[in-house]
């Protein structure tokens, strides 16, 4: 029996089916190959930050949700390469902020973002005030302290006993919401690796079919967390 015009041969559309499921196959597996290839934290080559500068967000980032917890730590989800890219992005030069003057920096902190400075140049002007204050204080840059005094320090960061510029204020401030967000963003974002912080907290991600679920209190969710482009856990 003949084909009719204009249709796929059912020769034609077994073939096209078995090259379909060869060229997935073949991306799948270049997927993974690409996540199994991600390089160490120690290996990664930022986009903003100086390798000095890094190596005190991964220090302090590992103490703020450090690896010894019940969950996974911040350098095991790759938090530092979410605030690395973010920095880079919108978010480091407050594209969408308004950023015009006058600016008063030491004005009540209830009153909003005072600073002329956008979070990006905030990283990068108060990081070696930081680590000076730690060379003073400790005699040691901070990626260098033990836990015990890496967590003193950013505590009297938090508390404004580090001699920062009035428009430096928000330093620490800036680095625990990036580190909370880096580690449950969408992995696209470079935080969250492996959906890893999702699966800690049963939330199950981008599902769309999960609404029957919120008023389901105590209950474990049956199904991996999935993020937005479309894969699981």
């Amino acid at each position: 029996m003949s084909d009719l015009p204009g249709r796929p041969s059912r020769r034609g559309f077994l073939k096209g089916s078995a090259a379909g499921a060869a060229l997935a196959a073949v991306a799948v597996s270049a997927q993974a190959q690409t996540k199994e290839e991600l390089p160490p934290l120690e290996q990664y080559k930022p986009s903003y930050f100086t390798p000095e500068e890094f190596a005190f967000i991964m220090a302090a980032c590992d103490r703020l949700i450090p690896a010894d917890g019940d969950g996974p730590g911040a350098l095991e989800t790759r938090v530092p390469v979410f605030i690395d890219r973010q920095l880079e992005g919108d978010f480091g030069k407050a594209a969408d902020w308004y950023m015009e003057g006058p600016f008063q920096p030491d004005a009540d902190p209830l009153l909003g973002y005072q600073s002329p400075l956008t979070p990006a140049q905030v990283y990068r002007a108060a990081i070696p005030v930081f680590e000076q204050w730690c060379q003073d204080q400790h005699g040691k840059g901070f990626a260098d302290l033990d836990a015990q005094t890496q967590d003193a320090a950013l505590s009297a960061l938090e508390k404004g006993n580090v001699p920062l510029k009035p428009e430096l204020r928000d330093f620490f401030a800036f680095i625990l919401q990036n580190t909370k967000e880096g580690y449950f963003a969408d992995p696209m974002y470079g935080g969250n690796h492996g959906m890893k912080a999702w699966t800690y907290v049963g939330f199950p991600g981008a599902r769309g079919a999960y609404t029957e679920w919120v008023s389901r209190f105590n209950e474990t969710y049956p199904l991996s967390a999935v993020d937005i482009a479309g894969e699981r856990a």
